[in-house]
């Protein structure tokens, strides 16, 4: 048990060096015009090709997804969270949150387990609109949330299934307005989204 439980660790550790030099060598510019669906879009067309292919899969729709990545992570494939720093002295970041979904280590995980597979990373494009598709259908289903609520939906991606169900959003005004700004981008993509000569 405890041999395997090594390999395995070794082998991601491996596989993440190796991803690591890779995606350095090759990662997408930040688009020049983020709010602006069909200039992402236009800018980046295999992210067109793996946002339809994932919607074909999952159902949800791509200006929902879009807009999670675009406030998550401003379109970074290697954003994370901001270094913490007591007087001069870093002291690590505030979660494990990583890459275009800003998705934490426990959750990327039970996603790689469930439906993303070994090879899934959080710093590729497509594999990032498929967690997030994956987790707006698991939230449906766990907390009763429509998929196209994208006020709650975005409440639940921040907070968590557990989180949200236990209100820990409610004082936060903060984290409201930003899911209401998610909703309002998700509302405008979606509008540009049906005029895009792509």
């Amino acid at each position: 048990m405890a041999l395997s439980f090594v390999r395995k660790c070794m082998a991601r550790l491996l596989l993440a060096g190796i991803l690591l030099a890779s995606l350095t060598a090759c990662s997408t510019p930040v688009p020049s015009k983020p709010r602006d669906l069909c200039a992402v879009f236009t800018e980046n067309r295999d992210w067109f090709d793996d946002a339809r292919e994932v919607y074909a899969e999952r159902k949800v729709p791509i200006n929902i997804v879009m807009s999670f990545i675009y406030h998550e992570s401003g379109y970074r494939h290697d954003a994370k969270p901001p270094m913490r720093w007591f007087l001069f002295i870093p002291y690590g970041r505030g979660s494990s949150a990583y890459g275009y979904p800003q998705a934490q280590d426990e959750v990327w995980e039970d996603y790689q387990d469930d439906a993303g597979g070994f090879w899934s990373s959080r710093s590729n494009f497509k594999d990032s609109l498929d967690f997030i598709s994956w987790y707006i259908l698991k939230t449906r289903d766990k907390n009763g949330v429509a998929v196209n609520d994208v006020y709650n939906q975005y409440l639940n991606y921040h907070e968590g299934w557990q989180g949200y169900k236990k209100g820990s959003w409610k004082k936060n005004s903060s984290l409201k307005k930003l899911a209401e700004k998610v909703s309002g981008t998700a509302r405008k993509y979606g509008q540009q989204l049906k005029n895009c000569d792509l």
